[in-house]
């Protein structure tokens, strides 16, 4: 399976998008012409990591995990069912990086994506990899022909 316009995201992305508002308005401003994937693990460790976070940072985390919610409503999450045929390529991949990584190498392989997230572990792993402050090239580069054409 191909999916041209399709991103999996890292749960350090699905964090980022609680904390500050730059990845919550990129997920929104581009839902329409992406798809947004991240395994079931990655989102769980996100809820389970974020209120630590938040507790230490000071800030409610009742409010950030309302934040975490709207936030899931933009990504579809991907069963362990789903990537779990591709976990040995994954682990082979990324194991000498960070073994724990494989679910969401997993799911790029098996949907055929690019990865987005701040972790360097993934760098080399056969799969392309965008970080946030590169990802808008990725956007521009995936919108409909109308949406880019010269004005």
């Amino acid at each position: 399976m191909s999916l041209s316009r399709a991103l999996v995201l890292d749960a350090n992305i699905v964090i980022r998008a609680v904390l500050g508002p730059r990845v919550r308005q990129l997920l929104a401003q581009n839902h329409d012409n992406l798809l947004f994937f991240a395994p079931d693990v990655a989102l769980a460790d996100a809820r389970r990591h974020l209120p630590t976070i938040l507790t230490r940072r000071g800030i409610d985390p009742q409010l950030a995990m309302t934040h975490l919610e709207q936030v899931e409503t933009l990504i579809q999450p991907v069963s362990a069912d789903t990537y779990e045929p591709a976990r040995n390529e994954a682990l082979w991949r990324i194991s000498s990086r960070d073994p724990d990584d494989w679910p969401i190498l997993a799911t790029a392989l098996v949907l055929d994506c690019p990865i987005w997230t701040e972790d360097r572990d993934f760098f080399g792993s056969g799969v392309p990899t965008w970080t946030t402050d590169r990802v808008e090239l990725y956007f521009r580069n995936t919108r409909p022909a109308s949406d880019t054409a010269i004005r």
